[in-house]
Formats: C-alpha cells, structure tokens, sequence
C-alpha cells in the first residue's frame, strides 16, 4: 500500500496511516518520485508539517533520496513557517511592513495582561486560549462577540478587539496571524491567490488530523482547481481539538473533493502484535468514519501488564523499583528505557522516585532555559542594545519593569513608528514633536531610550572589562545613565 501511495497521481490523495506504518517514508518517498521520475521542478513542490523537528526530519530523508541539485527550491517547512515566509512576500496586500514584528505567546500574553489589568494567570491564559481558538476558526472580533455565550468569552471577546488593535498599531503579528492572516488573504484577493497557485503545483501536507479551520482554506487555496495533493493523516491520532484542530478536516477533504483516491496503510513496523491488538481495542472506541485495523509482522510480544495503584506516589515508586529489576535482570542500560506520561504535573513525583533509587534521568519536552520569563527579559535588553530595531524586544523591556509607560501609550508610538517607517525606539523622540504623547507619558520613555543609548556607547568601547557592569540597574532604571 505504500507504493500505491508513493505512485498514485490521478488526482487528489488521502493517505490513513496508522501509527508506525511507515506515512514519513510514504511522503519522502513520493517527493522523490515527484522529482526523479514525474519531472517536477522542487520549486513547485511544497510539503506541510506541524513541527520544526518533522521539518528538519523529512528534509533529511529526502537529501539521502535525491541529487541535492534536483531538490533545490523545493519547500519543505511547517505552516507557520510557509505563513511568514506568505506574509513578508505579502506585506504589503495583508497591510503590514516588510519588517513587521512577530510576538511569541509571552510577548501576547503580557499585552492581554496590560489589557485586563490583572495578574491573574488562569484568567489570562483563558483569554489567550479564546482569542488563539477564535482567529483559529477565521473568527474576528466582532463575530466573537456574538458568538461569546458565557462571561468568560464575553470578557474575551472586548479584550479581543483591543488586542487585534494593539497588534495592528505595534505592526506586529503572533503565531495565530502566521496562518489566519494567509488563509484570509489567499480568500480574498484573487491577485495573491493566483500568483501561489502559480508556484505549487503539487502539495504534501502531513499530519493532516492535527489541521484547523486556518490550515484546511490554505491547501486549499493553494491546490485550487488541479487539486494535486497528498494529505496524509490518522483520525484515530487526533490530539489538538484544544487548539483548535479539527478531525473532521479529513471528512471535509472527501466532501469537498469526491474523487479523492483513500489508500490505508494498516501495518505496523514498530511494535509486536500483542501491543496493537490492545491499541485496536481502544481505537475501536473512538467515533471514527474511516476504520482501519493495525497488524504487525514482528511476532506476538510478551504479555501487556497492567499495575493499579492507590497515588501518584505509589505509581512513580513501582516504575522505578520495574525499572531497576530489569535492569538487573536484563543487564541493560538505563538509556534503554523509557517512562511515558500524559501531563507534566506527573512529572514530580516520578522524579522524586528515580532520585530516590538514584536512577539518572533526563526530561524530554521540559521548559526550556531559554523560555523561562526572567531569562527572556535579559535577552530582550541584550537583543535591544545590540538591534533598537527590534521592537518586540523594545516592548518586552520598557514593560519590565513597569516606568509608567502603559499600553495607550505604546499604541500610540507604534502609530508614530508606523507613519514615519522607523522602529519604535527611533519613534520616542519623534513622538515628542509631533506633540502626540503628554509630557508624563513621554519622559519614561525618553529615559529608557537615553540609558539604552548609553549602554550602546559603553557596548562599542572594545577592550572594556566592565562594558556589562550594571546590567541590575538597567532593569530597574528610571534615569539616564550619568
């Protein structure tokens, strides 16, 4: 069934494959044949992905297929990652600047904070979660306002507005405007919508039950009328409905295209029988359209054992004790095992376990470093002394701490930054002059820029040992540095 998959190009395709059988070689593979053998140039081809890691994964995978020179332009990337790409050749018709700003969901999150004027983190991340679930769903601000049905939304909903309105005068977008704002463009204007079809003349897309409203009007904008796809996916691997994925995407896909060509793919190159005779048995559960049955050459396998315990505590204790009895048992090593959990609260206790019985572990998929908000907040000062241009990093640190410089005010100077094409660090002395901001909601602002300003001159003196010297200060500064 693979190679059914891999060949068939009569029109558009729906690969179902179960897990492990084998659906990243069915696309590489077929990228391959695209190329090698069908004469397509790698310009036209265009994979989809949901992760850098798959991205970086099925790029390998196919540089081992194919002659590097036959593969040049050839597109394989995540759709955020094909959205930027979309929105800064785009800018202009999506009315944005070439250099637009892109806010991650820190950055998101503290203008809702600023917003709603509060600390409350559950409060905060509901309206996050809203607002993401709405311009998921092609949903905007008015429509949310209608659509709100509890206090929560209805709050939601205001803060919405406001925020679409923040983002607009900062020239900024977030990770949800990488796609929405390219499946509304690509709706629109026929212009846009002609020029992309233009450029893909077959399309890939993978994981296709973790796709939302957003990513379904994309492929298919970007297939049009030639319809040239392969989407492959698993109805019974849906996860990400909480972000706003839909599995009836795969449904819709048969709907909307009633030639598609469904090929399964049911055997599993990963585990014993015995394993997917238990997984079949809880997929059977599930209120899928598409059944499929998953079956192994690898041999039956030892015997599933189920343990009930009475805590967490427990739990954690006996998977350490297991884990040190076959160790032993085995003569294995520890990176030979594995500790599987659905959320990271269980983590804690599990952990606790292996310190106890002096196991070394390592936690795949933790915070990083680099994500936690007081290192974010170095880094944005760091990355504003060595670019002012930045303004994401211009907003994160004039915010923290807080100078009296509030959110009617940035909007303001992301206004001004907009009107005369500069950064809005360059704007806090040009707002000065066009009298836009009083004199109390402009002296914070001028202060900070002249203690960044100085750290800059300080910055650029080579063979200084106390260049840094003072960094505390800076989070803190109400003055220019003397």
């Amino acid at each position: 069934m693979q190679r059914k998959a891999v060949l068939y190009l009569n029109g558009p395709c729906l690969v179902l494959a179960g897990a492990g059988s084998g659906k990243t070689r069915v696309i590489t593979q077929k990228i391959a044949y695209l190329l090698r053998e069908c004469g397509y140039a790698a310009r036209n081809v265009v994979a989809l992905t949901f992760t850098n890691k798959a991205a970086r994964e099925m790029s390998e995978r196919i540089r081992q297929l194919v002659d590097p020179r036959l593969a040049k332009g050839l597109t394989v990337s995540t759709f955020h990652s094909l959205g930027l790409r979309f929105l800064r050749e785009e800018a202009e018709h999506a009315g944005l600047k070439k250099q637009f700003s892109i806010l991650d969901s820190n950055d998101a999150l503290a203008i809702i904070q600023e917003l709603l004027a509060t600390t409350d983190r559950a409060r905060l991340k509901s309206v996050q979660q809203n607002i993401s679930l709405w311009k998921n769903g092609l949903i905007g601000p008015d429509e949310a306002s209608v659509a709100a049905q509890t206090p929560s939304e209805a709050e939601a909903a205001r803060v919405y507005r406001d925020y679409s309105a923040t983002l607009s005068a900062y020239q900024a977008v977030d990770f949800d405007d990488l796609i929405r704002l390219p499946a509304t463009l690509l709706e629109r204007n026929d212009e846009v919508r002609a020029r992309w079809q233009s450029r893909v003349h077959y399309l890939l897309v993978d994981e296709y039950q973790d796709t939302n409203v957003c990513q379904y009007r994309i492929v298919q904008a970007l297939v049009g009328q030639r319809a040239a796809f392969t989407a492959v996916g698993d109805d019974d691997q849906a996860i990400y409905a909480w972000r706003g994925a839909t599995v009836e995407n795969l449904q819709r896909l048969t709907r909307d295209f009633p030639n598609i060509e469904l090929i399964k793919l049911e055997q599993n190159y990963r585990s014993v029988q015995r394993i997917l005779t238990a997984a079949n048995k809880v997929i059977s559960n599930n209120p899928n359209v598409f059944g499929k049955k998953l079956w192994s050459s690898l041999g039956e396998g030892e015997p599933i054992q189920v343990a009930a315990m009475d805590d967490e505590e427990s739990e954690a204790e006996n998977i350490a004790i297991r884990l040190s009895a076959a160790r032993f048992e085995r003569q294995a090593q520890w990176r030979d095992f594995a500790i599987l959990y659905r959320s990271n609260q269980q983590a804690r206790a599990m952990e606790q376990a292996l310190r106890n019985l002096r196991i070394p572990y390592s936690i795949s998929g933790g915070q990083s470093f680099f994500e936690k908000p007081e290192i974010r907040d170095v880094l944005a000062y760091l990355r504003l002394i060595a670019n002012d241009d930045d303004d994401p990093a211009f907003i994160r640190a004039v915010t923290t701490p807080r100078r009296g410089v509030g959110n009617t005010t940035l909007q303001t100077l992301g206004q001004v930054a907009q009107e005369r094409g500069v950064s809005m660090f360059a704007a806090v002395f040009e707002v000065g002059e066009s009298d836009r901001l009083a004199a109390r909601q402009l002296q914070p602002l001028q202060n900070f820029v002249r203690y960044i300003q100085d750290f800059q001159t300080r910055a650029g003196k080579p063979g200084s040992p106390r260049t840094m010297q003072g960094m505390g200060d800076l989070f803190g500064a109400a003055q220019p540095a003397g």
